[in-house]
């Protein structure tokens, strides 16, 4: 009898320990600094330049160039431009959700080790008023395919249609679990 009064006792001392220990360290942390940043009060200005959600990162414009890591190298994104089309335009008779459009890229291995870039459920259209949505489609263009694997230094310049919302918002590449996107990309309307 005395051992199991012991035993309970110990127990018992033991979830109050572990209780007062994890109530301390989970609120201590946490308000480490309370203070939001400007961007988490306002959110992102999308009527100037879009931004990514959850990235500071601005998203690319046609023809600048950005950089980005895939895996184990390094990847070179530049788009070149954007053409909205009709579906006969792209030799299908299926309606848009929204617009078609045709998004040239040209994709390049800038890093020391091989490395993919797939469109396929990867790019999100999102503007200030729509969340995020998938603009994927199976519709291919004569040229260059740029959903691949590069070596390093190879590259490809290639079309992907795309069936966004409405002209304009950005385009953002995110990877295989990954939430926040790996570049972004401003059409123009």
């Amino acid at each position: 009898m005395r051992i199991a009064s012991r035993v309970a006792t110990s127990s018992a001392a033991l979830v109050i320990t572990l209780i007062g220990v994890t109530g301390c360290s989970g609120g201590t942390d946490q308000k480490a600094d309370t203070k939001p940043t400007e961007s988490a009060v306002s959110g992102p200005d999308f009527s100037t330049e879009s931004v990514a959600p959850e990235t500071a990162e601005p998203a690319l414009k046609m023809g600048q160039t950005g950089t980005y890591v895939v895996g184990t190298t390094s990847m070179e994104i530049t788009p070149k431009g954007v053409k909205y089309v009709t579906p006969s335009d792209v030799g299908t008779e299926t309606p848009p959700r929204g617009q078609y459009a045709v998004l040239t890229l040209t994709v390049k291995n800038v890093g020391s080790m091989s490395g993919p870039f797939k469109s396929w459920h990867s790019l999100k259209w999102f503007d200030a008023t729509t969340a995020m949505q998938d603009v994927s489609t199976a519709i291919g263009t004569p040229g260059l395919d740029v959903d691949t694997t590069y070596a390093p230094g190879q590259s490809v310049t290639g079309d992907i249609v795309l069936d966004v919302v409405r002209r304009g918002g950005s385009v953002g590449y995110y990877e295989d679990g990954v939430d926040i996107p790996a570049f972004s990309i401003n059409l123009p309307k």
